[in-house]
């Protein structure tokens, strides 16, 4: 199963998406390298608080590269440049926060996001994306509780950790 891509959804609704969490989303050609890529190319970049993504760029990776901008303290992100960092807790509030976002993109949303994180290979305990955000991601909520990025009813409240 192939990934969907930026280039097959269109970024108007990513961009309207992480635009209230200062995240500005720069299309490059696809023959262009993406600066800040951790996983190299086609993943998303992120530097500074711009997200650098292609075509060909599968909108999970944008996703889970913004949840990264968002996720971290502020010392992290005035220095961010590819490598978010953050601990095991972060991550999975990440990987969780990423899911609750899908469903803000049009033709993208929470089922095709746990596909494409499983076609990607993102490894979790129970054997899915699905399954670890339904019975295995507590950890994962109440971080995104206690650090204000989401409320009670798992809302994203489209603010930056502080």
């Amino acid at each position: 199963m192939l990934v969907l891509t930026c280039g097959q959804v269109g970024l108007p609704g990513l961009r309207q998406l992480l635009d209230p969490y200062g995240i500005t989303v720069q299309r490059l050609a696809v023959d262009n390298q993406i600066p800040g890529s951790f996983w190299g190319e086609p993943e998303a970049g992120l530097v500074g608080n711009t997200l650098y993504v292609r075509d060909d760029t599968p909108v999970h990776s944008a996703l889970h590269e913004a949840c990264h901008w968002i996720c971290m303290d502020e010392q992290r992100r005035s220095t961010l440049h590819t490598d978010a960092g953050g601990d095991v807790a972060e991550e999975n509030a990440v990987c969780y926060l990423q899911i609750l976002l899908s469903d803000q993109i049009p033709g993208f949303g929470r089922e095709r996001q746990f596909a494409d994180m499983d076609a990607w290979g993102y490894s979790f305990r129970l054997g899915s994306a699905r399954t670890w955000f339904e019975q295995d991601a507590e950890d994962a909520r109440h971080w995104l509780l206690q650090t204000g990025l989401i409320d009670a009813q798992e809302r994203p409240l489209g603010c930056v950790r502080r």
